[in-house]
C-alpha cells in the first residue's frame, strides 16, 4: 500500500482465473500465482477460483499462495477446500487489516454470488469482487442486489468479471452511484476484444491510472487477462452522491 497526504493510495486488481487452467490446457497454480504478483496489487478479486460442483474446492492451494506470494486470504469461503464463494476470492496483502467479510447471493437462472470485505484505509474502503451473468437482464439484476448492501456514506469498489460485451449499456443500476471503468480488452486473452473485466468506483474516489496486465506469461495462464487500478481515498469524502458527475482522475498520474 502506498501513502499519500491525507490519502490511502492502493492498486486493486481482478483476474478471471478460469480455475487455473491455462490456453495449453494444464492447470498450473503456480503460473496463476506468478501473474498475481507481477500485478504489484494491494487486493485482488478472482473469479472462477473454486470447482464447480461438490464442496467446490479451489484450484489454489491456500498453502501455494501462503508460500508464494505475499498475499493471505479474506475468510469468506463457507468450508474449508475452497476459497470464496461461487468462485469469487480475495486475496488481501499482509498486513492490511479488512473486516465485515460477506458472501452475496445474487439472483438468476445461473448460480451466481459476490464477496465483499471491508478495508481499514484512512477511511474504510468496501471492495466487492463478482461475476456477473451471463444475460443481461440478470446482470441488471444482480447489480440491483450488490448496490442495495451499501450504505450512503460507503467509499466502494466493485470490480470482476461483468461479462458485458457492450461499452455503453447493461450497467445502468449502478451509474447514479458509481464511475465503471473498462482498462482495456481482457478477453480472449490470445487475442483480446471485449473488454468484459470492469472496475467500478463511488463518485468521490480518485481514479488514478489502470490498466491490463498483457504479458507473455498473462496470455497463457487463462483466457482472461488480469486488470488493475490505482485508487486514492482521501477521509471525509462522501462516497456515494448522485450530485457529482464523475468519479476524480489523478490526471497526472494516468499511465
Amino acid at each position: 500500500m502506498k501513502h499519500l497526504p491525507d490519502q490511502t493510495r492502493l492498486r486493486v486488481a481482478s483476474y478471471n482465473i478460469r480455475k487455473a487452467r491455462g490456453l495449453d490446457q494444464r492447470r498450473n497454480p503456480t503460473r496463476i500465482l506468478a501473474v498475481i504478483n507481477h500485478l504489484g496489487a494491494d487486493v485482488v478479486a478472482l473469479q472462477e477460483a473454486d470447482r464447480r460442483f461438490g464442496d467446490r474446492p479451489s484450484a489454489l492451494c491456500r498453502g501455494l499462495i501462503e508460500r508464494e506470494t505475499d498475499f493471505q486470504v479474506a475468510d469468506l469461503a463457507p468450508n474449508e477446500v475452497s476459497l470464496g464463494w461461487h468462485g469469487n476470492a480475495i486475496l488481501i496483502r499482509k498486513g492490511m487489516r479488512s473486516t465485515d467479510a460477506k458472501r452475496i447471493d445474487l439472483p438468476g437462472l445461473e448460480p451466481r454470488g459476490a464477496v465483499s470485505i471491508r478495508l481499514n484505509t484512512v477511511d474504510p474502503l468496501v471492495i466487492v469482487g463478482t461475476h456477473l451473468g451471463l444475460t443481461r437482464y440478470h446482470r441488471r439484476k444482480q447489480l440491483r442486489a450488490i448496490t442495495n448492501g451499501f450504505g450512503s456514506s460507503d467509499h466502494a469498489v466493485i470490480v470482476g468479471d461483468f461479462n458485458e460485451w457492450s461499452p455503453s449499456v447493461g450497467l445502468e443500476p449502478i451509474t447514479e452511484r458509481f464511475d465503471v471503468h473498462a482498462p482495456g480488452r481482457t478477453y480472449h486473452a490470445a487475442q483480446p476484444l471485449a473488454a468484459l473485466d470492469r472496475i467500478a468506483v463511488t463518485y468521490g474516489l480518485q481514479l488514478c491510472a489502470s490498466g491490463v496486465e498483457d504479458g507473455p506469461l498473462a496470455r497463457r495462464a487463462s483466457d482472461h487477462l488480469p486488470i488493475w487500478a490505482d485508487i486514492a481515498v482521501s477521509p471525509g469524502r462522501a462516497a456515494i452522491s448522485n450530485t457529482e458527475p464523475a468519479a476524480l482522475h489523478c490526471a497526472a498520474d494516468r499511465g
